[in-house]
């Protein structure tokens, strides 16, 4: 089945994103510290007014959802002014030259005994990934899904030939870097851009495909 076919589109409120098109150099990963549907993020993200959003949300079934075309854009990364004024560069705004893809998932958890709970106080049951020397901040995060990782890599290989954006692994995606602050080609994660942020963590599984690419 093609890729497009499996793509579904569902209904987003045309003010949370804006029309504009500019070329698409990066395709930035993120995840919604949610443990919900893809329905409950789009419904969260309408009741802002400041149209933070991405283009597709990946749930854990693997559905992708796309809320609104490619080619436009919501504001995705955020400030960078910080990060940008550590390697000297000119600040832009990064939302506007890439894509960004939303994975449910509940993102960074807390130990405490046998239980783990999420940044919101909840008890989490899902599966876990333990990081030994910890990742920004937490030592545990909940597990993406298979299928997750499998329709990621579709997509992934689908925009990066229909853009002319490099599969090429970076490295060094999982900190703050210079190569994807001054808008170079390739894939990225939110945490290549911003100190202050978890998403998406580097579970081996994630990488592995990343890899294949």
């Amino acid at each position: 089945m093609d890729i497009l076919d499996e793509i579904k589109q569902v209904s987003y409120d045309e003010h949370q994103y804006y029309k504009a098109t500019y070329d698409k150099a990066q395709i930035v990963l993120h995840h919604t510290v949610s443990n919900g549907s893809a329905k409950a993020v789009i419904n969260y993200w309408e009741s802002k007014p400041d149209r933070v959003g991405t283009c597709v949300i990946i749930d854990k079934d693997g559905v992708i959802h796309q809320l609104f075309d490619s080619r436009f854009y919501a504001g995705h990364i955020g400030n960078v002014s910080r990060e940008m004024k550590q390697f000297k560069l000119p600040y832009r705004s990064c939302s506007k030259n890439s894509i960004g893809i939303e994975l449910i998932n509940m993102g960074g958890l807390v130990k405490k005994g046998d239980k783990y709970y999420d940044s919101y106080g909840g008890e989490f049951k899902g599966e876990v990934v333990h990081y030994l020397n910890g990742y920004r901040g937490y030592d545990y995060f909940a597990k993406y899904t298979d299928k997750q990782i499998a329709s990621l890599k579709k997509l992934l290989l689908y925009w990066c030939k229909h853009y002319g954006i490099p599969t090429t692994y970076h490295n060094d995606m999982w900190d703050v870097n210079i190569e994807a602050l001054s808008g170079e080609k390739g894939i990225f994660s939110h945490t290549s851009f911003r100190y202050g942020k978890s998403d998406v963590h580097p579970q081996e599984e994630l990488i592995s495909m990343l890899r294949s690419l």
